[in-house]
This record gives C-alpha cells, structure tokens and sequence, in this order.
C-alpha cells in the first residue's frame, strides 16, 4: 500500500469528511476521492460508509485505520532516527505518568533532565489511569508508561519492574487515628472511599482483605484526585493509597496516614513497554533518564521505604 494513501486514508477518518480532510491536507477533493477508491481496490473492500453526518470506516476501516496509524508513526521514527544519527537528538516522546503514584513525582525532574541534555526533544507527558495507559503504548500512541501493575503477562506488552511502594490507610483528624501501623483486621468497619475494582491498588486492597476473609466497607468509588482529597478533607471516610500520594492527601487537609500491615501491602512501579515496537533513539534516551530518576527515589523518604527492584 501507498504511504501517502495511508496518511490520506487516515486524516479521513479522523476528520469524518472528505471535504475537511481535502482542505487539511491541501489537495482537491476529486483527487482525495481518486486516491480513496484506489485504496479501496488495493483492499478489495470498502473501507468507508457515508452518513448524514459525514463519513465512517466500516469494520475493515476501522481495522486499516489501527495498522496505518502503527505504520506511520513507526515511518516518522525511522525518519527521526536517521536525522538523530547525524545530529543531536530531536523528536517528540510519549511518556505516560499513572496519577495517585510514584511516577507522578517524576514529571518535572523528567522534564528538566530532557530539557538540559536533550533540547531537542519535545515531551509529551499524560497522567491518566494505568489501564489506558498501557492500552497507548499497546496500541504504539505512546512510547512507554510509568504505572503499577506487571505482575501478570499482557499480550503486546512487557514490563520492567522498578520498585514497590507500601499502602496507607488515610483518614481525616476527626476519625481516631490508629497506631504506627494498621492490621487490615482492625479497616473492617472503617467506611472507605476507593478506586473501582480493575484499578491495581484497589485489588490489591480487595486481595488483602479477602486473604483475612474479610470484604472491604467501600462506600463509593472514586477515580479523581480532588474529589478523594475534599472526601478526606469533609471527613467522609477514609482510603488507601500509595505512601506518595497518600503524603500528598494528608498535606492538603487535616488528616493522618498509616501504614497497612498484616499483610503488608505493596504496589509494584513497572516501566510499560510494547513487546513488539522498537523504541525511537530519543525515546532511549528518555528511558534512560526515567531510571536513572527512578535509581534516586528508590532510598528511604520521609521514613517510608521504598523497596527498588530493578534499574
């Protein structure tokens, strides 16, 4: 198939016009349209349907349009590459950050590394939910992630363990706070507010409970840092979190953290990678530096240790 069809194809689907596509990438919409149809008959199927609204891949676009996007971007790392040999390192990189975790505190000394030895990348960070972030990099729309979780295989993915952080439970001042550390036995009857059961920490949390044939008091599910934070601060409840972001919680309001034993409970941080996508040289480098931070957070903070598994 013809690249530049591709790319055609591509801005199509993700215009949801013809008409717009055709102004985009400044050509004539009978020649837009020409070179659709040949795409066509190179697939011998019809790859787009007309709607009122516009236009739509059918079931055989949609698959065309995952291949194509993989194949493009891995066509502008090639070119990327090949500049960075003779010259200093330039590109763009995807880095995804999970929020609620350790990573989180890499985002500005990430940011200044790049910047000081590498100028000519341009970073791209995202902080969202593990889940989708190692679907980005699955799907080759991010370069590799910082997140919890690697303990199981996922197809299309590998993972390089970086340390494990330790679990609180976080309560505000009005709740009685617990000694030095809190047996999951005595969280029964503690109202929590938690995350929904395909987030790692939250089964971890459900795993602990389940092995002190116990079931967790969740009241409500909670995804969003500042909702979790004014439910805290409201004194609702109490939640269970990684030691950093629990830090950051008790920080931002009157509340206590402590740390869970009985079982102890740890979230694995794992450096996400695609196990079929090479990375870019300027996404190397970036690696590189996201272990070399990760190498400086693993010591003891602020008398919680963090246990490093690998560099």
């Amino acid at each position: 198939m013809n690249l530049r069809r591709l790319q055609y194809f591509v801005k199509i689907v993700d215009t949801g016009s013809l008409t717009r596509a055709a102004d985009v990438l400044l050509i004539a919409q009978p020649a837009l349209s020409q070179q659709l149809a040949t795409l066509e008959r190179e697939a011998r199927q019809k790859l787009l349907m007309r709607t009122k609204r516009g236009v739509v891949p059918t079931e055989a676009g949609r698959v065309l349009y995952r291949h194509a996007q993989l194949i493009l971007r891995q066509c502008e790392q090639a070119r990327a590459d090949m500049h960075a040999a003779a010259q200093e390192l330039a590109g763009a990189v995807a880095v995804g950050l999970a929020p609620g975790t350790a990573a989180a505190g890499l985002a500005l000394p990430l940011l200044r590394t790049v910047r000081a030895r590498h100028p000519g990348i341009v970073l791209y960070l995202n902080e969202t939910y593990g889940s989708t972030l190692s679907e980005l990099v699955m799907n080759g729309r991010m370069d590799f992630a910082v997140l919890y979780g690697g303990k199981a295989a996922m197809h299309g993915l590998s993972f390089v363990p970086l340390l494990k952080e330790r679990l609180c439970v976080v309560g505000p001042d009005r709740m009685p706070a617990p000694a030095a550390e809190v047996p999951v036995r005595d969280l029964a009857d503690v109202d929590l507010f938690v995350a929904r059961p395909y987030n790692v920490v939250r089964r971890m949390v459900d795993e602990a409970f389940a092995a002190n044939s116990m079931t967790p008091r969740v009241v409500a599910e909670i995804e969003s840092d500042s909702t979790l934070k004014q439910v805290i601060a409201e004194g609702l409840g109490a939640t269970i979190l990684p030691e950093s972001m629990a830090r950051q919680v008790v920080a931002s309001c009157a509340a206590w953290q402590r740390r869970i034993v009985d079982p102890v409970i740890e979230a694995p941080l794992a450096l996400c990678l695609s196990d079929h996508l090479p990375l870019s040289e300027p996404a190397q480098a970036v690696k590189q530096i996201v272990l070399e931070l990760i190498e400086e957070m693993a010591p003891a903070r602020n008398g919680v240790a963090e246990t490093r598994l690998a560099s």
